[in-house]
């Protein structure tokens, strides 16, 4: 190889090692012990994981504040969130749910 193709690959190498490591960090979302599932604040599709019955995994809840549906906060900010039914819980809310 010619070290200008020599060169080319190692600032190709270490682009691509750059962009792995920016891509590979948590993206502003903290560590799990930096965060707490938080019930009825998700939007319609956009939980992190199981909402009770007829739902699987991430994205299933089918209204917006699914009393069932949790997404991860910022440990300490559930009960801050604001929706029309009210703050955000720690544990299950009765309502509202999908009919």
């Amino acid at each position: 190889m010619t070290a200008k193709k020599n060169l080319t690959l190692m600032i190709g190498s270490a682009m691509g090692a750059a962009l792995l490591t920016a891509c590979s960090e948590n993206n502003g979302q903290g560590t799990a012990a930096a965060m707490e599932r938080c019930y009825g604040v998700a939007k319609a599709g956009k939980n992190d994981c199981a909402a009770g019955p007829g739902t699987t995994c991430a994205g299933t809840s089918v209204i917006d504040n699914q009393g069932n549906a949790w997404m991860y906060v910022a440990s300490g900010t559930c009960g801050k969130i604001a929706t029309k039914y009210g703050g955000g819980s720690l544990r299950p809310k009765a309502k509202p749910r999908a009919s």
